[in-house]
Parts: C-alpha cells; sequence; structure tokens
C-alpha cells in the first residue's frame, strides 16, 4: 500500500479521530506554527523519495478510499494524480489530464516528487510567497508546469472536503464540495 500522509491542525480533533479510525496506519504532520506551508513542507520531507498520498484532515473518505486509490495509482504510477476536484468537467468529462493544480485535500505525488517539490520551493518562494502564502497547491501547479507535465485529475473524487470553515482564511466558502463524491465511508 502507499504512504499516506495527513496534514491536520490539532483543534479538528473530530476530524483526525475519524481519519485514525478509517485509516489506521496513515503517518501525521501536524501543523506546529500555524503555517500551511510549514506543515506542508514538512509532510514533502515526510515522504521524502517515497510514492505518497497526501492528504489534509479536513476531508471525509469514499468507502474503501485506500483499494480504490491504489487501483489509480497502479494504473498512473508516474504521475502526479489528483483525488478531489470540484470542477463542472468532472460531470462531463471524467477522469483526464490537467495542467492547472488546484486544491491540495488529497493528492498522490509519485516516487522523488515530494522531494523535488520540496527542493522547489526554495527557488519559488522567493518570487511567490509574499503574495501566496498559502498558496500550497499554487507551488504544486508551478512545479508541474515548470516541468511542462500534465497531472491526473481521477473522477469521481475519492474524497469530500468537509463543509466546514477554513482555519487557513475564514472568509474561504465552507462549501466547497465535490460534484462527483460517492460512497461516504
Amino acid at each position: 500500500m502507499t504512504r499516506i500522509i495527513i496534514k491536520a491542525v490539532p483543534i479538528r480533533a473530530q476530524f483526525i479521530k475519524y481519519l485514525k479510525l478509517k485509516l489506521p496506519n496513515a503517518e501525521w504532520c501536524f501543523d506546529k506554527n500555524n503555517s500551511a506551508f510549514d506543515t506542508f513542507l514538512r509532510s514533502l520531507d515526510m515522504a521524502g523519495n517515497d510514492p505518497a498520498i497526501h492528504m489534509e484532515e479536513d476531508i471525509l473518505l469514499t468507502k474503501d478510499f485506500e483499494i480504490k486509490a491504489n487501483s489509480v495509482i497502479n494504473q498512473n504510477q508516474n504521475k502526479v494524480i489528483q483525488f478531489f476536484s470540484m470542477r463542472k468537467k468532472d460531470i462531463t468529462e471524467g477522469s483526464r489530464l490537467d495542467n492547472n493544480f488546484l486544491m491540495n485535500q488529497c493528492f498522490y505525488a509519485p516516487k522523488n516528487y515530494s522531494k523535488m517539490m520540496l527542493d522547489y520551493f526554495n527557488e519559488w518562494s522567493k518570487q511567490n510567497l509574499k503574495t501566496h502564502p498559502t498558496g500550497t497547491d499554487k507551488m504544486v501547479c508551478d512545479f508541474l508546469k515548470s516541468r511542462r507535465e500534465k497531472y491526473l485529475i481521477s473522477v469521481p473524487s475519492l474524497v469530500e472536503h468537509r463543509i466546514c470553515r477554513s482555519i487557513i482564511d475564514p472568509r474561504r466558502s465552507s462549501k466547497r464540495q465535490s460534484l462527483t463524491f460517492i460512497n461516504p465511508d
């Protein structure tokens, strides 16, 4: 099974309890200083060169999440895979390659990619961190574009973003849900 690394804010105890029950072998990267980027970078460091599923704690899983995710991964081992999407094209086009990565709720990073993203941050941060201080998905998007690489949006979404207030930015809508999520666990 692919490593799963979950980024979490300790005050979301109920969300953490749910995921620990559903994914007992997951590894946890807890926020230490109210910094989305610090937590994200530490999760990339945890993965090192291993392939890994990176997820945030504010999600719900589809039934048999690990089996379904690993099935998609086995067919696309060398592609970044997005397991959460809320785009209208998900309904009309289904799974597809895309070049505008969005949302870090749950994605797969192939072998060596977490380390490469971590290394990429050093250069990216010089020009982008002030403008996008919480833009972890923006960094992933720019990383892929720098490589002229598309990623796979997997449909249906295997995770659902919970209806809840964002800790990163409370002004964000709490209603950022997938149009294709099915079979909650």
